[in-house]
């Protein structure tokens, strides 16, 4: 069934091609004005008929028969016929930041530029600079957009990734009488930059299996042997690996894909390597492996590098934070911001989930693109959150409580949005930066420790800005941020959206040894996005976070006593 999220894409790029080629403007508006409302309907659009699609606001007539037309057919004809007229080079423009419609229609239509290579070279020859509208600092931002975007191709999201493993994996199955999913999407790695599975079957020879795949899957002959193959599956760009194990090997074999070269080097007090010992006749599960090595089970999560081999000899798996050990959910986004649900349906479902508390924290007044609460909304919102615990109360049952939060943007010289007064009615803040992203590292760390240094702020939301595959992030020295975090008893976020996945996870055992406690927060804007939690606990255990060491893995009355300690400093 045709998405929300498609639909909006679909208009989107749409309203884009139509700007390109000088499309009528009052069009173009409509175009614009119906992503922006039907981004946050929160129903199924897929199902509405032409009168119910024009009862959402922003949605007139002729956009009404254009969502129609999507659900239907899958696409619009109108964007088809704007597509077949723009060059593809130029439509993959738009993934350059930095770059919008206008300053890519001067590219095309003026300088003559249709494709990203002949970009990359006017930039690199200095041509760029002399162009109207461009200078040496825009074709410098465009070279290192550049530069991100090559780098980033043919790899994948974590989730993006776990999805099209499972979906290859079934495939498989059809083929193979085991099937199963390993090296770094089994390692849970933020990037994923292959996909590897091992297949068995005990009575069959390997070569005439991988000779009967069908064309979803598409070998590189060259790159295959008798018992690996190599190619892609479909027209997906990330590298696809299948080996062929014997039924006895199996378990040695994905013991050894799960882990990096490093962590399997590590040698033990006998001078016997991880890999090594991992080959021994008899053993039935990778816990023999680790036991045999002489230490306790390392998750495949931690099999990267060697760090886990000394965490290990002091913690315990079970203490790694899980979703299980999670008892409230911060950092959420309603209606009051750029959320798609309200607060009412944000606190109901976080509770049915089983949570003791919900962090609501929209935007604040200077994020005008995210809708952010002026003063006045603040004040609204802070209203209904007092009814809403009264009414979410009411049956007796298991104590819940939604906590006045607010996303505040951290401004330009690192002071917090909104006076004092207003800051101080918030149970707690996150602190995180939005705009004038485009800053070097001294710039950026100074505007960051202001910011942690502020009274107020009780964490520090997406510290680098990153959105993986798409922006790198201010550069930021980690040690320095990390440090300051410490000294001002400040919590840095782990935002579990797969999109950012930040802090990074090698920079956790720091956090820790600081005394620096994380909170893994969704930054959700609908009430599905509580479910990204998954990705930063992921992550989270990844980088040896500890269940005691979890902002939010404190119980509502812990929290509400930790909170109201902060307020009264």
């Amino acid at each position: 069934m045709v998405t929300n999220s498609y639909i909006v894409e679909t208009l989107e790029i749409t309203a884009k091609l139509m700007e390109l080629h000088d499309a009528d403007e009052f069009r173009i508006r409509a175009y614009t004005n119906a992503v922006f409302y039907i981004d946050k309907y929160t129903g199924d659009l897929a199902t509405l008929d032409f009168g119910q699609l024009t009862q959402i606001q922003g949605v007139g007539k002729m956009m009404a028969g254009k969502i129609l037309e999507i659900v239907s057919s899958g696409t619009l004809k109108e964007l088809q016929e704007l597509l077949a007229n723009t060059p593809e080079g130029v439509i993959d423009m738009f993934k350059i930041k930095g770059i919008g419609v206008k300053k890519i229609k001067v590219l095309w239509k003026e300088v003559g530029i249709d494709n990203i290579n002949d970009l990359q070279i006017a930039c690199e020859n200095g041509s760029l600079a002399n162009t109207k509208g461009f200078g040496g600092k825009t074709q410098e931002s465009i070279l290192q957009s550049i530069a991100f975007l090559n780098s980033q191709t043919g790899k994948l999201r974590m989730d993006k990734a776990q999805a099209l493993a499972e979906v290859i994996q079934e495939d498989l199955k059809k083929y193979f009488a085991r099937v199963e999913i390993s090296g770094e999407v089994r390692r849970k790695n933020e990037i994923v930059e292959s996909l590897l599975f091992l297949v068995s079957n005990a009575d069959t020879h390997a070569g005439g299996f991988f000779g009967g795949l069908p064309e979803s899957f598409v070998e590189d002959p060259k790159a295959s042997s008798p018992f690996t193959w190599r190619g892609r599956y479909l027209d997906n760009k990330i590298g696809l690996e299948i080996k062929w194990v014997a039924t006895y090997q199996f378990l040695h074999k994905q013991f050894i894909y799960s882990a990096d070269a490093n962590h399997l080097k590590r040698k033990n007090e006998k001078g016997q390597t991880l890999l090594k010992v991992s080959k021994t006749d008899g053993l039935a599960s990778e816990e023999e492996v680790y036991e045999k090595y002489g230490i306790p089970y390392i998750i495949p999560e931690m099999r990267e590098g060697d760090f886990a081999f000394d965490w290990i000899q002091t913690r315990k798996n079970e203490d790694l934070v899980s979703w299980e050990s999670l008892k409230g959910i911060m950092h959420n986004h309603s209606t009051y911001s750029d959320g798609r649900h309200s607060l009412e349906q944000m606190a109901t479902y976080c509770q049915e989930l089983g949570f003791e508390y919900l962090g609501i924290a929209d935007h604040s007044q200077s994020a005008q693109y995210a809708s952010g609460l002026l003063i006045t909304k603040v004040q609204q919102q802070h209203a209904e959150i007092e009814q809403l615990n009264k009414k979410l109360n009411a049956s007796g049952g298991k104590p819940f409580k939604i906590l006045k939060g607010i996303e505040s943007d951290i401004l330009g010289d690192g002071s917090l949005d909104y006076p004092d007064e207003v800051l101080a009615s918030f149970d707690y803040i996150v602190a995180s930066i939005h705009s004038n992203l485009n800053m070097t590292e001294p710039r950026a760390n100074e505007r960051l420790v202001r910011a942690i240094e502020n009274p107020y702020t009780t964490i520090l939301g997406h510290p680098t800005g990153r959105l993986l595959l798409s922006r790198q992030g201010y550069p930021i020295d980690y040690k320095l941020i990390i440090d300051a975090c410490a000294a001002n008893g400040v919590i840095i976020e782990i935002n579990a959206s797969p999109y950012r996945l930040d802090l990074d996870w090698r920079w956790i055992q720091y956090a820790l040894e600081k005394g620096v406690m994380l909170s893994i927060n969704p930054d959700a804007h609908e009430m599905e996005g509580y479910h990204d939690m998954h990705y930063g606990v992921a992550v989270a255990r990844k980088g040896g976070l500890t269940t005691d060491m979890t902002f939010n893995a404190l119980s509502l009355a812990d929290m509400e006593a930790y909170l109201a300690k902060r307020k009264g400093r």
